[in-house]
């Protein structure tokens, strides 16, 4: 995937998402917030004020920390595609 795509394609699934109303799988959406966060450079720790939350964001993160920005969005988009616009 092209770089100019890729990051078209990208925001156009993040938006999606954010603009998504039924409710998701939590596995899916702890794999949305690991690439997410990867793709955007954003290293800070999860911010949920429940420790149990913050437990399973970080360790999403370290499942996926291996991952580059752009297989991060790659990955993002795919998950987006794969498991809710095709519901």
């Amino acid at each position: 995937m092209k770089n100019k795509k890729l990051n078209t394609d990208f925001k156009a699934a993040v938006t999606f998402v954010n603009e998504y109303t039924r409710p998701l799988p939590a596995d899916l959406l702890l794999k949305l917030y690991a690439y997410y966060k990867i793709a955007n450079k954003n290293y800070n720790n999860p911010g949920s004020t429940t420790p149990l939350i913050n437990a399973f964001k970080a360790n999403a993160l370290i499942q996926a920390k291996d991952i580059s920005r752009e297989k991060a969005k790659k990955e993002y988009v795919r998950l987006v595609r794969k498991e809710i616009v095709s519901r």
